[in-house]
């Protein structure tokens, strides 16, 4: 069917008031033209969100650690069936309300850049080769390969958008041409050129004085120029009016909702677009602009086959929200997503133990397994349930909440610390303490007002540092100070200062456990005790010292992330990841084929366990002046290895890989050597020491 052909029809029957209402984010029905009410706001983020039950997958980053390409999309087509089960369901009666549809605003691939920024969790890390490689598969999974569209996904936050959250609404992010486009646009344009994303969501913020909303820049002269993007655009919600309240780029309503559409933008999230026809009247905006955005919304739903009688996916039945196959793939990624920061020989933990000590505010919470955006479980698993499910009930388990997330006392009345005495007693008792420590979405997340889900006092968005919070620095010192061996459970969607507990002696090991979703707590316990082999590795730095950061205001990407920063800096890099075997690297070839390189590299479980590595590949430009400071990633797989196994695996480095950027935003190739690192990590100096081993290394030469 030619879609765009078939909208135009349709469009053209309509008056213009019948296509301003099209644009409305809560479109009301066109009954003379058998086009039914349509909200297009709708939440994919890790599992099908605010609409009832749906199987709850680990946050984005967490989905990020997993460096898996293929379990991406599998979990995009799980998200999409499911999204399809609930559409169905809800359309045999009617209910179209809002988190109900099919256009799914997800993935959220804005970089990473700041620890500090609190809705980092939602995104996949601070790497833009790895945010658009995973974000490519991931909206594969969500729209299908079929006549229609499965679901449509959405790229955004588009643009150069990661903080701060309490300013985004009058913020102007002033960025380079060369970071523009080294950094900030790169996932953007595999997701549009690549994937063929159905939807860009606008950020609230402005870019070098342009909103996102309404930027000629960025939406005709980018997006639907440069990359030739066929979608529809949607503003944040509520951004709009933005334009007029706190950027001051216009004066009235009218004045922005015209901006934007003349910008390119199809959908208002928000009700500024009930300002269309008045703009018209003005003669702010023509007929021809409304009837264009009409017919990119009527196209998506075309797409969608919402109007079609045989939509293949229209069978999909409700049977397939929340099964057991797709609970199983959820726990499957949360135990791939944990990173192991340390182990100082103690893991995997004994199921034989007598006693064992389950201390922390993140133990025994379902807080953080769901993290933002967040759909309704049929069943949490809590780390402390997962422990007792894995030890059937056959350990004595010591369980003390230890101390609030972020206040000084759990109950009102109490004293401070009022529940340290009781955590010191279990870990004195059982000898050993798992403590779970972090935050969750009510203190790192995204700006809290009227259209989110928190407004309790204490609520919080960006992080003012990235410390743990005093409550549970104070349990960890009291805890050290037992002499008791503590194993460290950290659940946060951020990088936080862990050196001080990577430097005691007390704390065998550290587990990076993410947000890791509703029954993410027994995939922690299957990694403590040796059922499952931790694989996952950091898609962000975790640094030394959160002082180091630059301001999070400044969107220079200079001594940001582990292409531009000093890498002394770091305690765990990008990259880093331990498992309870060990895997050598051998013979390391590289071999020149169409449009890139070939890759290959022998790669050997050399431990007594079965386990998966994830094989990276950074390259580094020897000659130019243009090159980023560090190295780049370009490439990486995963492989699963029994013990003993040996395997070739062969990777692709793209041409792209050996571009740089200069500083007026163009990409080229500018150099003839270059030298590629492949192994289990980065190849800088603090990585090597903690992994114990250096990736292989060879040089490429381009010939004249």
């Amino acid at each position: 069917m030619n879609f765009e052909q078939k909208a135009r029809q349709l469009v053209d029957q309509m008056t213009i008031e019948e296509k301003a209402v099209l644009l409305r984010f809560d479109s009301p029905p066109i009954n003379r033209l058998q086009i039914p009410r349509y909200h297009w706001w709708s939440e994919g983020l890790h599992g099908i969100a605010r609409a009832g039950t749906a199987t709850m997958f680990p946050q984005a980053i967490a989905m990020a650690a997993m460096f898996d390409k293929s379990e991406m999309e599998k979990i995009g087509d799980i998200i999409s069936t499911e999204a399809r089960g609930k559409f169905n369901m809800c359309s045999e009666q009617e209910d179209r309300d809002i988190y109900k549809g099919l256009t799914l605003w997800s993935p959220n691939i804005n970089i990473f850049r700041d620890p500090r920024w609190g809705r980092g969790h939602e995104t996949y890390g601070e790497d833009p080769y790895l945010t658009g490689r995973l974000g490519v598969h991931f909206i594969r999974g969500i729209q299908g390969d079929g006549k229609y569209l499965k679901a449509a996904a959405c790229a955004k936050h588009f643009a150069v958008h990661s903080g701060p959250e309490e300013l985004r609404h009058e913020f102007n992010a002033q960025v380079s041409q060369k970071d523009l486009w080294e950094t900030y646009l790169p996932a953007f344009e595999e997701c549009v050129t690549e994937a063929k994303v159905e939807g860009v969501m606008g950020a609230y913020n402005r870019v070098n004085g342009e909103p996102c909303c309404g930027s000629k820049t960025l939406m005709q002269d980018i997006l639907r120029g440069k990359w030739k993007f066929d979608g529809y655009y949607t503003s944040d919600c509520w951004a709009i009016k933005d334009f007029h309240e706190n950027h001051g780029v216009t004066n009235t309503a009218t004045a922005s909702a015209a901006l934007a559409l003349k910008c390119g933008c199809d959908i208002n999230c928000g009700n500024i677009y009930l300002k269309i026809l008045q703009a018209y009247q003005e003669g702010l905006v023509s007929e021809d602009d409304i009837t264009e955005a009409a017919v990119h919304v009527m196209r998506t739903r075309l797409r969608l086959g919402l109007l079609a009688e045989d939509c293949e996916y229209d069978k999909i039945s409700y049977d397939k929200v929340a099964c057991r196959e797709h609970r199983k793939t959820a726990i499957c990624a949360a135990e791939k997503s944990v990173v192991l920061l340390k182990n100082a020989g103690i893991l995997p933990l004994s199921k034989e133990r007598k006693a064992l000590a389950v201390i922390g505010p993140n133990a025994d919470s379902r807080w953080p397994l769901i993290a933002n955006y967040h759909g309704t479980a049929p069943r949490y698993i809590t780390v402390l349930d997962g422990i007792e499910m894995v030890t059937g009930g056959k350990m004595r388990l010591y369980y003390s909440e230890g101390c609030h997330t972020i206040k000084d006392r759990v109950e009102k009345l109490a004293l401070p610390n009022d529940r340290i005495s009781e955590a010191v007693a279990a870990a004195k008792i059982a000898g050993t303490a798992v403590v779970c420590v972090g935050l969750d979405e009510r203190y790192e997340g995204e700006q809290q007002d009227t259209g989110n889900r928190f407004e309790e006092k204490g609520s919080m968005a960006d992080k003012e540092t990235t410390k743990l919070p005093t409550s549970q620095i104070t349990l960890l010192e009291a805890l050290i100070g037992t002499g008791a061996d503590l194993i460290v459970v950290n659940m946060t969607g951020s990088a936080v200062e862990l050196n001080w507990l990577h430097k005691s002696e007390n704390v065998k090991a550290i587990l990076q456990g993410w947000y890791p979703g509703a029954e993410g707590g027994l995939a922690i316990a299957d990694i403590l005790f040796g059922n499952a082999n931790p694989s996952g590795k950091l898609p962000i730095t975790f640094y030394r010292d959160g002082k180091e950061l630059p301001p999070i205001t400044e969107y220079s990407m200079k001594n940001r992330t582990y292409r531009y920063m000093n890498p002394a800096t770091a305690l765990y890099p990008f990259g880093y990841g331990l498992s309870y075997t060990s895997f050598s690297y051998q013979d390391l070839s590289i071999k020149k084929v169409e449009d890139g390189y070939s890759v290959s590299v022998l790669v050997t479980n050399e431990g007594k366990m079965d386990g998966e590595e994830i094989v990276e590949a950074y390259i580094k430009d020897l000659d130019s002046v243009h090159a980023v400071k560090n190295y780049s990633l370009c490439a990486f797989d995963r492989v699963a290895l029994s013990a003993g196994e040996s395997r070739k695996v062969t990777l692709f480095i793209r041409k792209r890989s050996f571009e740089i950027v200069d500083e007026n935003g163009d990409r080229y190739i500018d150099s003839k050597h270059f030298r590629v690192y492949v192994g289990g990590s980065q190849p800088d100096v603090r990585s090597v020491r903690l992994a114990g081993k250096a990736p292989l290394t060879d040089n490429i030469c381009f010939e004249n």
